[in-house]
């Protein structure tokens, strides 16, 4: 079991050798609740979300699993397509590396929605690293990496079942089969499926706050141990297919789709994954091994908005090889290593003023080489640093660095810079703007990515925490303190005029400052609080300027409540999340006629999400919830709704909740044996 954890360790890091080089000596993990745990031995800055926090929410997806955490911000960003968009360290998802299971996930063409084609149920855990993450990884991370781990064969149980109904007319089910094969082979088939068929407008606007549709989505995983030989291995199969309608709510598809008669949008996405990973430990020597990962997948979008088309299919392949050794003795580790990257395009965008193919192949190889000092007490550092060509980025250098010290006794500091350089994908990660009436403008357009430079920035991190017993319980308290400093960003300029956005070079800084303290006031009764200040602005055309919708402060709370377990197994489960965010300035609307103008700067609000679970046994539990306890709505969330093909339409200044509250219900259900 020992080499076979080993073997694990290799293929599924949280940080690599960070994680592994102090997993393989001793592990002090101290947790601060049930569900949420951060070590203070690990050099990055790592918080880890177990299952048994993601069952604190409704859960239903990837994009849905971070609303009782404070490391990430859950953002709206339209009116119509009821998908959340994550943020951290104030920056939005494509300057964070998503994975899965270390392997690239969420990037190009799935930026805007791939967060929703992973469910809940399949999540094991969830390691969000804020900062530069490690050169093992690649080099796109730039404010951090969320890296997501599936259930797996081995350990999973014979079979799990979830169903879950709200109020917005979602419907869901999730069904878990699992077969020891062999003394070797495990087998798992996840099938999810869900669907919404109620047409709701809460706010009276004419537009669906929701979007009906349904996805179906399977996948099948294959593990293969042999702890004699020091192999382990998994194999992955996935299809999926997400079909989304949206707009007015009398709009017919049959009917209506390219005319004027009324307005409506589809979103039909197509994914089919195939990975696999190859571990080798070697048998006389533990702290030795390789791992080989390979993985491609397809991702066909079809879309239109209105009289607005956008269609994007990524062709992508991965491959990664990685060597773990030591230099003289454990304390000193290195990981060095191969990869390479492949991803042809096909993109079809109709907007005013672009009716163009954007078709291009991305590829890139590159070499890393990352060191690990650990001295198994107080002091660790991982250094970093990676040379990649890549067919429009260039020949490149990637440095990353973390340090991590113990000062005294529970206490640790972290220091963390690092490089990261990408190419921005501007239609697919801006899709809520083909939902307007704006045109495109791409400015200086002599770059080799639509016509842009890359983007370029260095991530600095400073964080402190501390953890001590406050009325003889546990509790601690810390800061985080990071600036992500853009040489070149793709500016997305909302200011300009509110019939246009403008796509161009420019410089940018993003500051965020986290203060926590949590406390356990009883065995089973946790708080988690934080404060988050951000401070993010641009240089725009008409000058440097905030950016548009993000609340510079936020404050967070979640209280946790469980009763002790009787004989069977039975208990209650409490859970209340509090979110209060601080006043957005929104783009420029103030040449729109009177009623369609929006103020500066939007309202503060508040929303309150509460869960309650009944646990009868080990095998069967239900559950209640509500989201948006307060019932808050964003007043104006259409601007031109009554005239939808007029130059005012715009859907995408969203800064709050449409639909109100949402009660949801569901039950678990598990074979054990």
């Amino acid at each position: 079991m020992q080499k076979i954890f080993r073997l694990l360790l290799l293929l599924i890091p949280v940080f690599t050798m960070a994680q592994e080089a102090d997993t393989l000596q001793e592990v002090k993990i101290e947790v601060r609740d049930r569900g949420l745990k951060k070590s203070q031995r690990t050099t990055a800055n790592v918080v880890t979300l177990t299952g048994r926090e993601l069952l604190k929410a409704a859960c239903c997806n990837l994009a849905e699993s971070f609303e009782t955490n404070p490391s990430i911000d859950v953002n709206f960003p339209d009116a119509l397509t009821g998908t959340k968009q994550i943020r951290m360290l104030g920056l939005t998802s494509p300057y964070l590396m998503i994975t899965e299971e270390n392997i690239p996930s969420v990037r190009g063409a799935s930026q805007a929605y791939g967060l929703s084609f992973t469910p809940g149920t399949w999540v094991e855990s969830i390691q969000i690293t804020k900062g530069a993450g490690s050169v093992v990884n690649g080099y796109e991370s730039i404010s951090g990496q969320i890296n997501t781990e599936l259930i797996k064969p081995l350990g999973d149980i014979p079979f799990f079942l979830n169903v879950y109904g709200s109020t917005d007319s979602r419907f869901e089910a999730n069904v878990h089969a699992n077969r020891k094969i062999s003394d070797k082979w495990s087998t798992s088939l996840f099938v999810h499926g869900n669907t919404r068929l109620s047409k709701n407008d809460m706010n009276d606007d004419g537009f669906l706050d929701n979007p009906i549709g349904q996805q179906v989505n399977v996948l099948n995983r294959w593990q293969y141990n042999d702890a004699e030989k020091g192999l382990v291995s998994f194999i992955n199969f996935r299809f999926m297919d997400d079909a989304k309608q949206t707009g007015e709510t009398g709009f017919d598809k049959s009917r209506d789709r390219g005319t004027t008669r009324s307005w409506g949008s589809e979103i039909n996405t197509r994914r089919v994954d195939l990975s696999a990973k190859v571990g080798y430990v070697f048998p006389d020597m533990p702290f030795q091994s390789i791992g080989f990962q390979n993985a491609f997948n397809t991702h066909d979008q079809q879309s239109y908005f209105g009289l607005n088309r956008y269609d994007i299919r990524q062709d992508s392949y991965y491959s990664n090889l990685i060597f773990n050794s030591i230099i003289g003795n454990t304390m000193h580790k290195f990981a060095a290593g191969l990869n390479f990257t492949y991803d042809r395009y096909r993109e079809y965008v109709l907007v005013p003023d672009i009716d163009s193919n954007f078709n291009r192949i991305d590829n890139s190889v590159g070499s890393f080489f990352e060191y690990t000092y650990d001295n198994t007490d107080d002091f660790s550092i991982v250094a970093g640093a990676r040379l990649d060509k890549h067919n429009r980025l260039g020949a490149f250098f990637t440095p990353r660095i973390h340090l991590r010290y113990n000062p005294w006794e529970k206490g640790v500091l972290r220091v963390s810079a690092g490089r990261g350089k990408r190419a921005a994908n501007i239609f697919a990660e801006n899709q809520q703007l083909f939902a307007s009436s704006r045109s495109f403008d791409i400015l200086d357009a002599n770059g080799r990515i639509y016509g842009l430079d890359p983007e370029i920035a260095w991530n600095y991190g400073l964080s402190f925490s501390q953890q001590f017993f406050l009325f003889g319980h546990a509790a601690d308290a810390g800061f985080d303190l990071f600036r992500t400093d853009f040489s070149n960003q793709a500016i997305v300029d909302l200011y300009g005029s509110p019939q246009r956005v403008t796509f161009y070079g420019g410089t940018s800084t993003a500051n965020s400052l986290q203060v926590e303290f949590n406390f356990g006031l009883a065995e089973n009764l946790h708080f988690r609080t934080a404060y988050k200040l951000y401070d993010i602005k641009a240089d725009y055309l008409s000058g440097a300027a905030e950016r548009p919708l993000q609340a510079r402060h936020r404050f967070f709370g979640n209280a946790a409540y469980e009763t002790g377990k009787s004989a069977r197994g039975a208990q209650w489960k409490f859970d209340y999340t509090y979110n209060w965010m601080g006043k957005q300035r929104l783009p420029f609307t103030g040449t729109n006629p009177a009623a369609e103008q929006l103020p500066d700067f939007s309202h503060a609000f508040s929303l309150m999400n509460a869960q309650v679970t009944k646990v009868f046994s080990p095998v069967f539990e239900v559950y209640a919830g509500a989201e948006n306890l307060g019932n808050y709505r964003q007043q104006k969330a259409i601007l031109g709704s009554a005239q939808p093909f007029g130059p005012n339409f715009d859907t995408s200044i969203v800064y709050a909740p449409v639909f109100g509250r949402m009660l949801y219900a569901g039950l678990r259900f598990k074979i054990k044996s």
